[in-house]
């Protein structure tokens, strides 16, 4: 901020996306930049429309049920939810206070993020950051309860009102044996995902997908993808994968989560992530992309803040 004179020092990171997408950005600008066969089928809903108008939605995109919902304007996971029924979508719409999109589900069986920085003035960029990410989940062994499960689990027993809440119908039950039930289908570290690090799969052949990925979104430089896929040499060869979405500025590195790393070497990858944002910033605000206005940009988060507040309200009834 000093260096930059700027407090919104990191708006011209990412000049296509709201704030740089450190905070706030809307999906649909995300999806707008990416061909459309990079993403699953995708439509919005406002919560003012009537619930026939999210079912016409359905038809016309061809999207089945189960399906994937989220806020336009999300964070952490809220609000993110799995529709298994007509009544399910009927009860969200009923309560979602905002815009949402609702998605196809995946069903690629590996979810991976990779983190990208390009300087603009290169060709090439690099990928500091390869993770699996497995969302919280339980397997059956015949005897124990959902609720055993979860209080044996190393994160689901730090959650268990949060998913009391969620799987109340099925707390009670016995899982059969090697069964997996899914406790979240939002695979981040705050709705308790377990990382495994991938970076001794990073190469070449990696890197160029992702480099011709940020030519083809256009003054991408700096943030994380989130990729299904079918397994790390599909991703590589670029075969049965696709763009769950992908966070600028905003985004934390979290290939320092359940990897291994120590309280200072994660501070060490946040400075060095930092210093790369600096370096991008400076040079984009020096071909003319300045960073917001002081007062823009203090209106922005305090608007932002207000949405948060709203949808983590209406997580806790839904």
């Amino acid at each position: 901020m000093l260096k930059s004179r700027s407090v919104w020092f990191f708006t011209p990171s990412n000049p296509k996306i709201t704030f740089g997408g450190m905070d706030g950005e809307p999906k649909k600008e995300m999806y707008k930049l990416l061909p459309k066969n990079f993403y699953p089928a995708t439509f919005n809903v406002l919560p003012q429309q009537d619930f026939e108008t999210a079912l016409d939605g359905l038809q016309k995109s061809g999207i089945q049920y189960p399906f994937i919902v989220k806020p336009e304007v999300g964070c952490q996971g809220i609000l993110f939810r799995k529709i298994n029924t007509q009544a399910e979508f009927k009860n969200y719409h009923e309560k979602v206070p905002v815009e949402y999109i609702v998605q196809a589900l995946v069903s690629y069986p590996m979810e991976v993020s990779v983190f990208y920085i390009r300087h603009p003035l290169q060709e090439k960029g690099r990928i500091t950051g390869f993770l699996h990410k497995i969302p919280l989940q339980v397997i059956g062994n015949g005897t124990d309860t959902l609720e055993a499960l979860v209080k044996q689990h190393p994160k689901g027993k730090k959650r268990v009102t949060e998913l009391y809440n969620k799987h109340n119908e099925r707390w009670h039950h016995v899982l059969p044996a090697g069964e997996k039930y899914m406790l979240s289908y939002a695979a981040n570290h705050n709705r308790g995902a377990h990382f495994i690090d991938l970076k001794e799969h990073i190469d070449d052949k990696l890197l160029a997908i992702f480099d011709k990925l940020s030519f083809k979104v256009d003054d991408f430089f700096y943030g994380r993808y989130d990729i299904m896929c079918t397994n790390v040499e599909d991703l590589k060869n670029e075969k049965n994968f696709t763009i769950l979405e992908y966070n600028g500025c905003g985004a934390e590195p979290n290939h320092f989560y359940d990897t291994g790393y120590t309280l200072i070497g994660a501070y060490k990858e946040i400075l060095k992530h930092w210093k790369a944002l600096y370096q991008i910033c400076k040079y984009n605000s020096k071909q003319g992309i300045k960073p917001w206005p002081f007062k823009k940009g203090k209106l922005f988060i305090a608007q932002i803040k207000t949405h948060y507040k709203l949808i983590r309200q209406a997580d806790a009834m839904i």
